[in-house]
């Protein structure tokens, strides 16, 4: 619930299986969990006492269960107690009632501890900040470009305020608190040297000379950052190319609030660029998110030549290939094309989307063009969904 309205998520609990669940902090994993499983034994690993009981000894987890018990068992932030996992993967094999769900923010921890991840005993889920689709008829993209869709920021009267504590919190909980640099002020640097690769292609050394921090460094603190699932490399698209390609990632902050909140603001930035990016990031986010939640299937990914001719985003799987662009511009110039064409030149199989910052519906040959709003609102048709 959320500013006292409770809005339905796309995401769906699979039937009768333990599964883990990530997603960033303040993606609304916990409320989504009490809504969906109320009768759970529900422990919270940022309580004190239960972490500290099941850190000296995680096979307390089972005097935690009631005997009897027949429902699910939720274990909050499970990254917090790594070996939790090998008592969990014991207590599915000893009774097979048991259906755990592990909720997560990082799997950073998980993985390079080379802990159990429970033998494919539990499926993998993701939690991603609200969608348009999931808003309805609360979307309001001039609210979403400002603030996001952490779920939050629509109940917070400051949301502005609400993001810069967030921003604080994980440098805080996440980053100093897991040990995961020493020098937390060249990570907040980074951060800030970062949000200027947003939407970019994204030059390791660049990024390290912004921010004063060795290029081996960074390179390890970009792996903190999608580690903790709050960014995100998006890779070239190549496949079976008839040009040379550009060779590096593009990199994305995981939602438009945090973005801008990283993102310095002052009389030497350009307004263009970082509005450009939001309009960017906005839309990437939801991609991510609707091709999740459906199970759709699609690798995500942009298209540039070597002689930088781009489109933004470029989806390719089983549905098909689909190539977009996004320009927050309200009037489509011919240029603005430029690249849908040349894609659908070397793919011309692949649907091509313009989106844009105005409001009426158009076509220019085989390019479909759509605001933004309704292309938001109605992502889940445009990708096959209904």
């Amino acid at each position: 619930m959320y500013n006292g309205i409770m809005y339905s998520r796309l995401l769906r609990p699979p039937l009768g299986k333990s599964f883990f669940l990530f997603g960033p902090r303040g993606t609304g994993k916990s409320t989504w969990v009490r809504e969906k499983f109320p009768q759970a034994v529900y422990l919270d690993l940022l309580e004190a006492e239960i972490y500290n009981d099941l850190m000296a000894n995680p096979q307390r987890l089972e005097n935690l269960i009631p005997k009897g018990h027949e429902d699910w068992i939720v274990l909050d932030e499970v990254q917090k107690i790594p070996a939790l996992l090998n008592e969990v993967h014991r207590l599915i094999e000893k009774n097979k009632n048991y259906r755990f769900v592990l909720t997560g923010s990082s799997a950073r921890r998980l993985r390079h501890r080379g802990v159990n991840l429970l033998a494919g005993r539990a499926l993998t889920y993701a939690m991603y900040p609200m969608t348009a689709f999931e808003l309805s008829t609360d979307f309001n993209l001039e609210k979403s470009v400002q603030n996001g869709h952490l779920p939050s920021v629509f109940r917070e009267p400051e949301p502005k305020k609400y993001l810069e504590s967030y921003v604080r919190t994980y440098l805080k909980e996440e980053v100093q608190e897991e040990g995961l640099t020493r020098n937390l002020g060249a990570f907040s640097r980074f951060l800030e040297a970062a949000s200027f690769s947003q939407g970019s292609v994204l030059t390791i050394t660049e990024v390290s000379r912004e921010c004063s921090v060795e290029r081996k460094v960074v390179e390890n603190y970009f792996s903190i950052v999608e580690d903790l699932l709050i960014g995100v490399r998006l890779p070239i698209f190549a496949k079976k190319a008839k040009r040379r390609m550009a060779a590096h990632p593009k990199f994305y902050f995981f939602d438009v609030g945090v973005y801008r909140t990283l993102r310095p603001a002052g009389p030497l930035d350009r307004p263009e660029e970082i509005e450009g990016a939001v309009y960017e990031t906005l839309f990437f986010q939801e991609l991510r998110a609707i091709n999740d939640y459906f199970a759709l299937g699609y690798d995500l990914s942009y298209w540039r030549t070597s002689n930088d001719i781009e489109v933004d985003f470029v989806l390719y799987g089983k549905k098909g290939i689909k190539a977009f662009e996004v320009k927050r511009t309200g009037k489509v110039r011919g240029d603005d094309l430029r690249g849908l064409k040349a894609f659908l030149k070397d793919y011309p199989q692949a649907e091509a989307h313009l989106i844009y910052g105005g409001d009426r519906r158009m076509r220019e040959g085989e390019i479909e063009i759509l605001p933004m709003a309704d292309c938001l609102k109605g992502l889940p048709q445009i990708l096959g969904v209904l």
